[in-house]
């Protein structure tokens, strides 16, 4: 069986590892996989692992911060878009689609539509939810509007189910990376991370620059590679541990205390999988909010940029019971690549 999997982005980190990750699940049990992107997206993230991928358009309309501008805009893409789609399924001969969020989802199952082949949309915003929902099953994500829903209507099967994560994430050992890390690391201090993906947005930066200025008995760590050049100038304190962009990240999970953290994603999701204590910090890419500290009880707090350092101090003051509550939830993460593999395989029939 061959399944071309849609995902939207620009395929260097967040929905491209998303789709990366689904893919190798998919391998495992047999399926042949093959990821889509836009011809405009550079891909560094899977080149990175060797993988080849199809192009095909995959407009994006801004995902959760969408206005209705845009989404008019990105359906009148989309018309031709999934006609391309169609087109591409049919001459790469696959017997399904797998669409991962936002533009993924959207011409992945459209396109799948046209093919006559059978779709399954992992949805994560606003539109991709409603269009998966009408068109074929979905696995619904924590970011989606609706996980917290009691009232779905849709004539297809759908789940909730956290995000799959690379399940070797736990299996990281600090002691890979004490040699490596930068004069400034003193073992014998709490570490803080604060990430906002592979990519660090401002509002992550503010976070970091103003928590260091507070704080000097901790060690505080940030990757991530700048957006633009301005945010160099945000994060250059003696106080912050600055790495970049790193390919250790599950060591550093291994090491630190609390993660400051976007409230969306991978990221989160891996976080907890590991045990570790999250702080979000709210609006950090383009304004988006989800709510995930309620979907994460006790093991998420919320903050803004300006009222970091109460929060990050509140939580290591309760980290403990804040630990005690990630693991609630660390099992139902670990256990998610397998329900989705068994919920894309049941319904590629």
């Amino acid at each position: 069986m061959k399944y071309l999997i849609f995902v939207t982005g620009r395929g260097i980190g967040g929905d491209a590892v998303t789709a990366y990750n689904i893919s190798k699940e998919l391998e495992e049990v047999g399926a042949d996989t093959k990821i889509v992107l836009d011809p405009s997206a550079p891909g560094y993230y899977l080149k990175k692992r060797d993988v080849t991928w199809l192009q095909s358009p995959i407009p994006a309309a801004g995902g959760h911060a969408a206005s209705k501008i845009k989404l008019f805009k990105a359906a009148l893409k989309s018309i031709r878009a999934a006609i391309s789609g169609a087109r591409l399924i049919k001459k790469e001969k696959a017997d399904g689609v797998v669409g991962v969020i936002g533009g993924g989802v959207v011409i992945g199952c459209l396109s799948a539509k046209l093919a006559r082949v059978p779709a399954v949309g992992i949805v994560a915003t606003p539109t991709d939810t409603k269009v998966s929902l009408k068109c074929n099953p979905t696995l619904i994500l924590p970011e989606s509007p609706l996980f917290t829903s009691k009232n779905i209507e849709s004539k297809y099967d759908f789940e909730k189910q956290y995000s799959p994560i690379k399940l070797d994430i736990i299996e990281g050992n600090k002691n890979n990376i004490m040699d490596i890390l930068p004069e400034q690391f003193d073992p014998e201090k709490k570490s803080i991370l604060f990430s906002s993906g592979s990519t660090l947005f401002d509002g992550m930066a503010e976070a970091a620059r103003n928590y260091a200025e507070e704080n000097d008995d901790v060690n505080i760590f940030l990757i991530g590679d700048p957006l633009h050049d301005g945010i160099k100038e945000i994060i250059d304190h003696p106080n912050i541990i600055n790495l970049g962009y790193i390919n250790y990240i599950k060591d550093l999970y291994d090491l630190v205390d609390i993660a400051v953290i976007t409230d969306d994603g991978l990221t989160l999701h891996e976080t907890l999988a590991c045990e570790i204590p999250v702080v979000v910090v709210i609006g950090v890419k383009y304004g988006r909010y989800h709510g995930l500290s309620k979907v994460f009880d006790g093991a998420v707090l919320e903050s803004h940029a300006d009222n970091i350092t109460e929060v990050v101090n509140k939580a290591l003051d309760n980290e403990a019971e804040m630990k005690k509550a990630a693991a609630k939830y660390s099992q139902g993460i670990i256990n998610g690549p397998h329900h989705l593999v068994n919920f894309v395989m049941k319904h590629m029939k």
